[in-house]
């Protein structure tokens, strides 16, 4: 008998593009992680209100990032592929798990410390139960894996202690699901600042490459990436602009960095920038070229959207009817 794939559930928020850096540590991945998981992508657009949305960019947004997990190679017939409110179970189970979630431990997650701190004019209550509803979409597919940055991870944990607290009241009605680290990869810093983790929220629109960039933009970013003043391709601790370059041309043709170093040996920046620029337009084209070609198709992607939503509400129905019988709801 076949035995039973891992589940991997993975949520993101539709607000921002994948950059150059999300490209290559995660999202070239999900392929390839479907054909050994269960996989279960879910746009999360619930979490996204927790800061003020327009709402018709929220929509759009929403179909977009269905669109670019579609490009990224995910198969809706292998994985699972749902918009978060199309399935009413997450909000309905994220209700029961705060009642058994303290409020000491909501109020020590750093991020609601950090965006508290940072929006002192916005603490909503949803920032605070964030997590809750996190830990509804992770525990009502029986999740084995979730894959999350460190800045995530303590999430996951929160969501551990308020399924072994359920259960330890209730029998064993939830799996445990543990944090997948991804393994680091080439690490893709800011263009302008290159001590620091490129990031679509940065403010300095040079210093991010995003995966929709249009090829003169991408040349333009990468013409005006920091370097230093020695002018000599080579990595070194002293040359994080230019070991950030070397690192990003090393992701996108598979050369070493020895490679590089001979290949541009006296030449300059100038001409290494250039090629660096050109081997991502390379990379990203054929993304871009599926990302155009699926948003086109509003009748494809609403299938996949109703198809998705669909299998989701089935899995999710079974786990939320246990859990409402547990904490002894009514039936009808």
């Amino acid at each position: 008998m076949e035995k039973m794939k891992k589940r991997v559930y993975s949520g993101i928020q539709p607000t921002g593009v994948f950059t150059l850096g999300n490209f290559v540590g995660a999202v070239r991945g999900w392929p390839k992680l479907q054909e050994e998981y269960d996989c279960i992508y879910s746009v999360a657009d619930q979490h996204a209100i927790t800061v003020r949305q327009n709402p018709a960019d929220l929509r759009r947004q929403s179909r977009e990032m269905v669109a670019l997990l579609l490009a990224s190679g995910i198969d809706p017939q292998k994985s699972i592929v749902f918009v978060q409110s199309h399935v009413p179970a997450h909000a309905q189970l994220s209700w029961v798990l705060g009642c058994f979630c303290p409020f000491g431990d909501l109020t020590r997650m750093h991020q609601f410390k950090e965006k508290s701190a940072k929006h002192p004019e916005d603490i909503n209550g949803g920032l605070l139960t964030y997590p809750i509803l996190m830990a509804a979409d992770i525990l009502l597919y029986g999740t084995d894996y979730v894959p999350v940055g460190v800045d995530q991870k303590q999430h996951v944990e929160l969501t551990r202690d308020i399924a072994q607290r359920f259960n330890g009241v209730y029998g064993d009605v939830f799996t445990i699901p543990d944090a997948m680290i991804p393994k680091v990869g080439a690490k893709v810093m800011s263009l302008q600042e290159p001590a620091k983790k490129m990031s679509k929220s940065d403010s300095n629109e040079n210093a991010v490459v995003r995966v929709l960039d249009e090829p003169d933009a991408i040349l333009r970013k990468f013409k005006r990436a920091v370097t230093d003043s020695e002018g000599s391709v080579r990595a070194a601790e002293d040359k994080p602009g230019v070991t950030n370059l070397m690192s990003i041309y090393s992701v996108c043709t598979g050369k070493t960095f020895e490679e590089i170093e001979a290949a541009f040996a006296g030449q300059g920046y100038g001409v290494f920038k250039q090629a660096v620029a050109e081997s991502v337009i390379d990379t990203l084209r054929p993304f871009q070229q599926e990302y155009k070609r699926l948003l086109a198709d509003k009748a494809y992607l609403d299938g996949v959207m109703a198809d998705g939503a669909a299998r989701a509400a089935a899995l999710a129905a079974r786990l939320l009817t246990k859990v409402y019988k547990k904490v002894g709801f009514l039936q009808l």
